[in-house]
């Protein structure tokens, strides 16, 4: 942890920056012993969004749930890892809150190493709901046609568009008092985008408007993207437009959070 306290820190060299981000990744890791309710969002609720919706409609939306399973499994994994996104940004808070930021920027550190290292953090966050979603879903029938080789490429295509959109919410962190404000404020944003797509339902069962918006939904194009791949079918144009859609995102809003975290934060919201 010399890193940290200041004690031969390589401020600015490669090594330094690396050394300050995976300690504190490994800090955002640790943060989930002291806050069980993580767990439940990775863990239990993967669990219970696969289950009520393979057996609540999967007869009546696709003839059985095993069949419908194959349709919603790729729509549930990209959810649950979107769902994660917004820990970033409530952890961040936390250690604004708690004035922990004012120490790090005090620190002869890489100075966006705090964002960085909370970003690789949710690494582990993001393999944990997606063996527990896979493993459930191979109980109950699924069956990827991509093979292991597909699964880990959905995987690794879907927790990079992730990183990215977390980003998006940091914002938030910076400038709201609380992280449960946060937390409501980003699940404002994200319960419509992950549902008005087409994670759940075929689009083309909607009206035609709805449809339009859906098609414009870049949660749409990841599921269709971890879709094609898990079952080794063609991906058309879906994985190029999620990767471009994260590498936009990351434009936009990496350089106004880096921007925010160096300034003085007075007059959050």
């Amino acid at each position: 942890m010399t890193i940290l306290s200041g004690e031969r820190s390589p401020h600015g060299t490669g090594s330094g920056v690396l050394g300050a981000c995976l300690t504190l990744a490994w800090r955002a890791l640790l943060r989930i012993r002291h806050q069980p309710f993580q767990l439940f969002d990775v863990t239990l609720s993967p669990i219970m969004f696969t289950l009520l919706f393979t057996y609540l409609y999967g007869g009546a939306l696709a003839g059985s749930p095993r069949q419908y399973l194959q349709f919603l499994l790729p729509g549930i994994f990209v959810q649950t890892l979107l769902f994660l996104t917004i820990y970033t940004s409530v952890g961040l808070n936390t250690d604004l809150t708690r004035g922990l930021f004012d120490r790090f920027r005090s620190m002869p550190i890489w100075q966006p190493a705090p964002l960085i290292g909370a970003l690789l953090g949710d690494l582990l966050r993001y393999a944990m709901a997606a063996t527990v979603m896979v493993v459930l879903g191979l109980l109950l029938g699924f069956r990827p046609g991509g093979g292991v080789v597909g699964v880990l490429l959905a995987f690794a295509l879907i927790a990079t568009f992730c990183m990215a959109v977390s980003w998006a919410w940091m914002p938030l962190a910076l400038r709201l008092k609380s992280p449960e404000s946060v937390m409501a404020m980003g699940f404002t944003f994200i319960f419509p985008l992950t549902f008005v797509s087409n994670a759940f339902v075929d689009p083309a069962t909607m009206p035609g408007w709805l449809q339009q918006v859906v098609a414009w939904n870049p949660v749409t194009h990841a599921v269709e993207a971890a879709r094609a791949l898990m079952h080794g079918e063609p991906v058309g144009s879906a994985v190029a437009t999620t990767l471009l859609t994260g590498a936009g995102t990351v434009a936009v809003f990496a350089p106004l959070v880096v921007l925010m975290y160096r300034k003085e934060l007075p007059g959050r919201a």
